[in-house]
Formats: C-alpha cells, sequence, structure tokens
C-alpha cells in the first residue's frame, strides 16, 4: 500500500499529470486507490461505461479489440484517461498480461477536484493536445 506521498510522486512521474504542481496532485493521490490483477483477469471491456482512469504501477495490461492487440502498457503508462473528462462507453478491452498493481481514479472523484482546481484541467488538456498532435504527424 502506498503512503500518499509515495502517490504523489509516482503521479509527478506520469506524462499525463506531468504539468501540474505538487500540492495539486495531493488532492488526486488522497482519491486514488489501488488495485491488482492477475495474468488474463480483464480490468474493462470494450463498451462499458468509462469511469475512472487507471496508472500502471507495476506489471503489463494488453489493450485490445477482440483478438487485435492495440498496445500494450507497462509501469507508469496510463489508460482510460478519456474517462476522467467525458463518460463515453470504452474504446477497447483492458485485460492484465502479468501480475499487475493499478492506481485507479474515478471520474467522479476527479470531477470534484476539477470543480475546486480547474487548473489541473488545463495541465492535463496540454498534454492531450500534445499526445494527438504527435499520434496523427
Amino acid at each position: 500500500m502506498l503512503s500518499t506521498v509515495e502517490k504523489v510522486l509516482f503521479l509527478k512521474s506520469i506524462d499525463l499529470f506531468s504539468q501540474i504542481p505538487g500540492e495539486d496532485l495531493t488532492q488526486i493521490a488522497l482519491v486514488s486507490t489501488e488495485e491488482s490483477h492477475e495474468p488474463g483477469d480483464e480490468i474493462f471491456a470494450e463498451g462499458e461505461p468509462g469511469d475512472a482512469l487507471y496508472l500502471v504501477l507495476d506489471g503489463k495490461v494488453r489493450v485490445h479489440k477482440h483478438d487485435r492487440v492495440i498496445a500494450e502498457l507497462g509501469e507508469r503508462e496510463c489508460f482510460g484517461e478519456m474517462a476522467i473528462l467525458d463518460s463515453t462507453s470504452r474504446s477497447a478491452t483492458i485485460t492484465a498480461i502479468t501480475d499487475v498493481n493499478l492506481l485507479k481514479i474515478s471520474r467522479e472523484d476527479f470531477q470534484e477536484i476539477l470543480n475546486e482546481k480547474p487548473e489541473i484541467a488545463v495541465g492535463i488538456i496540454k498534454v492531450l493536445t500534445r499526445r494527438l498532435r504527435h499520434a496523427t504527424r
């Protein structure tokens, strides 16, 4: 189980949260929860409502649509990031490849923080915009 300080340091190392000051990350760390999954566990399925962002503490997950693998993600990578901004359904299924430990941030908790600190959204939007520009090159 990670302490709040360890969670803040971990969040700061994630690209998505890199533009957010440490004191604001403390609020996010306080609402985050840890989850563990075994190989083969489905973390969420394509089409399910998006309700949380996940960050990989350690281990690996597979992002896939049916039998087509889209990506494999490991330590310090995240998935489900669009779910913290809107509630559309999941665009892919995520399955644990190895034993995996995750940090989960629910959209509901995250939205409450954004209501108090809208500048956090600006930092995340900058990172997502940069990713989108890179992906379309």
